[in-house]
Protein backbone atom coordinates (compact mmCIF):
# COMPACT_ATOMS: atom_id res chain seq x y z
CA UNK A 1 0.00 0.00 0.00
CA UNK A 2 1.64 3.36 -1.16
CA UNK A 3 1.48 6.50 1.41
CA UNK A 4 2.05 9.90 0.16
CA UNK A 5 2.97 12.35 2.67
CA UNK A 6 1.48 15.67 1.85
CA UNK A 7 1.22 19.14 3.24
CA UNK A 8 -1.74 21.51 3.02
CA UNK A 9 -2.84 24.76 3.95
CA UNK A 10 -6.19 24.48 6.66
CA UNK A 11 -7.82 27.68 5.68
CA UNK A 12 -7.81 26.98 1.84
CA UNK A 13 -7.23 23.39 1.36
CA UNK A 14 -4.44 23.71 -1.16
CA UNK A 15 -1.38 21.59 -1.16
CA UNK A 16 2.53 22.53 -1.29
CA UNK A 17 3.75 22.17 -4.74
CA UNK A 18 7.09 23.89 -4.20
CA UNK A 19 8.27 26.92 -2.62
CA UNK A 20 5.81 29.44 -3.32
CA UNK A 21 3.41 27.30 -5.28
CA UNK A 22 -0.02 25.66 -3.96
CA UNK A 23 -1.94 23.46 -5.88
CA UNK A 24 -5.70 22.30 -5.57
CA UNK A 25 -4.83 18.69 -6.45
CA UNK A 26 -3.29 16.01 -4.75
CA UNK A 27 -1.66 14.52 -7.76
CA UNK A 28 0.77 17.63 -8.33
CA UNK A 29 1.63 18.03 -4.43
CA UNK A 30 5.60 17.13 -3.03
CA UNK A 31 5.02 13.99 -1.44
CA UNK A 32 7.60 14.13 1.33
CA UNK A 33 9.66 10.55 2.16
CA UNK A 34 8.38 10.79 5.83
CA UNK A 35 6.28 13.22 8.25
CA UNK A 36 9.61 14.37 10.31
CA UNK A 37 11.13 15.43 6.84
CA UNK A 38 8.20 17.51 6.16
CA UNK A 39 7.55 18.79 9.52
CA UNK A 40 11.43 20.03 9.61
CA UNK A 41 10.66 20.99 5.92
CA UNK A 42 7.88 23.52 7.18
CA UNK A 43 9.87 24.47 10.29
CA UNK A 44 13.16 25.90 8.18
CA UNK A 45 10.71 27.35 5.63
CA UNK A 46 8.72 28.79 8.41
CA UNK A 47 5.27 27.40 6.50
CA UNK A 48 2.68 28.13 9.16
CA UNK A 49 -1.20 27.25 9.00
CA UNK A 50 -0.88 23.78 7.32
CA UNK A 51 -1.40 20.08 8.36
CA UNK A 52 -0.17 16.99 7.15
CA UNK A 53 -1.78 14.90 4.52
CA UNK A 54 -1.29 10.66 4.86
CA UNK A 55 -2.88 9.87 1.89
CA UNK A 56 -3.71 5.72 0.71
CA UNK A 57 -3.97 5.56 -2.55
CA UNK A 58 -5.36 2.21 -3.32
CA UNK A 59 -7.85 2.56 -0.18
CA UNK A 60 -8.81 6.16 -1.32
CA UNK A 61 -8.71 7.30 2.15
CA UNK A 62 -6.43 10.17 3.83
CA UNK A 63 -5.34 11.07 7.22
CA UNK A 64 -5.20 14.75 8.40
CA UNK A 65 -2.73 14.96 11.27
CA UNK A 66 -2.07 18.66 13.00
CA UNK A 67 1.58 20.17 13.53
CA UNK A 68 2.13 21.07 16.63
CA UNK A 69 2.27 25.43 17.36
CA UNK A 70 5.78 26.54 18.68
CA UNK A 71 6.33 23.25 20.37
CA UNK A 72 10.10 22.98 21.50
CA UNK A 73 11.88 20.53 19.56
CA UNK A 74 13.11 17.28 21.08
CA UNK A 75 16.88 15.92 20.64
CA UNK A 76 17.53 12.63 21.81
CA UNK A 77 21.03 11.06 22.47
CA UNK A 78 21.99 7.64 20.81
CA UNK A 79 20.05 5.39 23.25
CA UNK A 80 16.61 7.53 22.32
CA UNK A 81 16.84 9.61 25.61
CA UNK A 82 16.03 13.26 25.93
CA UNK A 83 18.99 15.68 25.66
Amino acid sequence: MRIRILIQKKDSGLYFKDIEDWSTSSIHAMDFLSSTAAIEFCTANKIKGVHLVLKFEEEHHEIVLPMAKDRPSHRLDESGLNL
